[in-house]
């Protein structure tokens, strides 16, 4: 298989050895690149915050969901997009059509006078900010030696860990004191300056040689991903039994259109890059589907306030950027055995935050667990963007990026759905036991990854 490295525009990009992502030919782009994954985190982690305020303003508890749902579902369209177009014209179209998704959902949502036009809004923001994270890994892939991925992708990790530790406080100061749109309105000032670092670096990159992934039907397929993903999400809302008429055919229907979508094989874990884009679902499900417990089983199992459930769950941030620091910068072992360790790691933590369950556990133990859980996956996480590159052609590069991210999606929310009914249909027999099954379903995805992290190599090297 031809490797991204055999690019011929590649060769512009030849770096010396001691050449850093922050080299001269590289600045600009590793600055923008970073600024925009951290605006787009930003307002993720901010929007949750400002939500509430919003549905009350504008009378819009009944549709809620759909305002976080909606843009999970638009999202997955804007991944297959952009995959497709990165792979048959290069990532400028998609990276500036995602630009212009993105900022004008923000600005119709931020001057939005009813929740309907507000989800207008989000809705097209969604597929904005889908268009834009597979471009920006085809520009990783295409610009940067294949030596100093590793490092671009820890960067991209230092731009989620700092929102994620301060965007919900400053969220929150913002709607106190300018108002809930300027949670909206703030983010377009930024992004564009942001966007124009990229400029000269998409300049030099001509369109990919080589035939783009032509499958018929992929469209279709996104968009029925698209719905089984705005349906389980609002099956994941009802929090009981009842969920399941709605869960079943959600499941189905990202079963039967997500793996046309995904490199064939991808579903059971197929030795090489299917293995790779199936690991990065299981581990940000094992991951995201503990914290989206943890801070609860803080609270009502140990009874510590908000603010300290908080900072417990922030060491998994703090660890999480350690490991994938770590990956980019200090790790003298082959892709793979990052891959074995980082899920071994996580299987350990997991184990260990899920006994907050039991009031009897210290809060330090489990938050020493949240932590290496934080570092396990922060070592695999860019591990497997760099792979799937190294092992994807020029002209398919954006095909695969937009798979690794399809994948997490839909895997996060079919997990993060599937725990919330269990949770809620357990919680009336026992508040232990409602924690416990959902954390055994963490652990599990877990041990699943470190099995699949064993076939990320391809079958020409065994």
């Amino acid at each position: 298989m031809n490797v991204g490295t055999s690019d011929p525009n590649l060769l512009n990009a030849a770096a010396s050895p001691t050449d850093g992502i922050l080299a001269p030919r590289y600045r600009a782009a590793t600055l923008g690149m970073v600024a925009l994954m951290s605006l787009i985190a930003f307002e993720a982690l901010a929007v949750t915050t400002a939500m509430p305020t919003v549905a009350r303003e504008l009378d819009g508890l009944r549709i809620y969901a759909l305002a976080f749902g909606g843009v999970l579902a638009t999202s997955v369209i804007g991944m297959v997009i952009s995959g497709r177009m990165s792979d048959r014209r290069g990532p400028a179209p998609a990276m500036w059509l995602g630009l212009v998704g993105f900022v004008g959902g923000l600005l119709v949502a931020g001057f939005a006078h009813t929740m309907a036009l507000l989800l207008v809004g989000r809705l097209i923001q969604g597929l904005g900010a889908g268009l834009l994270s597979p471009a920006l890994y085809v520009i990783v892939g295409r610009l940067y030696p294949e030596h100093l991925r590793p490092r671009v992708f820890a960067s991209f990790s230092a731009g989620w860990v700092v929102p994620a530790l301060v965007g919900p406080a400053i969220s929150g100061l913002i709607v106190e004191h300018f108002g809930w749109r300027w949670v909206f309105l703030g983010v377009p000032l930024l992004a564009l300056p942001a966007a124009l670092g990229l400029r000269g670096a998409l300049r030099s990159l001509d369109p990919p040689s080589g035939h783009a992934d032509d499958r018929p039907g992929r469209m279709l397929n996104a968009v029925g991903a698209s719905i089984g993903a705005c349906v389980l999400f609002l099956a994941g809302q009802e929090h009981s039994w009842r969920a399941v008429p709605m869960l079943v055919p959600a499941l189905a229907a990202l079963v039967f259109c997500g793996r046309r979508l995904l490199p064939p094989g991808t579903l059971r874990a197929a030795r090489g890059l299917p293995a790779v884009i199936g690991l990065r679902g299981l581990v940000a499900s094992a991951f995201f589907g503990a914290e989206a417990f943890l801070p609860l089983a803080f609270s009502r199992q140990h009874g510590l306030s908000p603010v300290w459930s908080g900072l417990a769950i922030s060491v998994g941030a703090i660890g999480w950027f350690s490991g994938s620091w770590y990956q980019g910068h200090l790790a003298t072992i082959s892709r793979q055995a990052l891959l074995i360790r980082g899920t071994g790691l996580m299987v350990v933590g997991t184990i260990i935050a899920g006994l907050a369950t039991f009031a009897v556990t210290p809060v330090p133990i489990a938050v020493l667990g949240w932590l290496t859980t934080g570092l396990g996956i922060g070592m695999v996480y860019g591990t497997v963007s760099a792979l799937a590159l190294s092992l994807s052609a020029p002209h398919e590069q954006g095909t695969n990026a937009s798979a690794l991210q399809l994948c997490e999606s839909l895997a996060v929310a079919s997990t993060l759905a599937i725990g919330g009914s269990l949770f809620a249909a357990l919680l009336n027999a026992s508040q232990t036991m409602a924690f416990g099954a959902n954390f055994a379903i963490t652990v599990v995805l877990a041990l699943l990854a470190t099995v699949v992290a064993r076939r990320t190599n391809t079958p020409s090297a065994l």
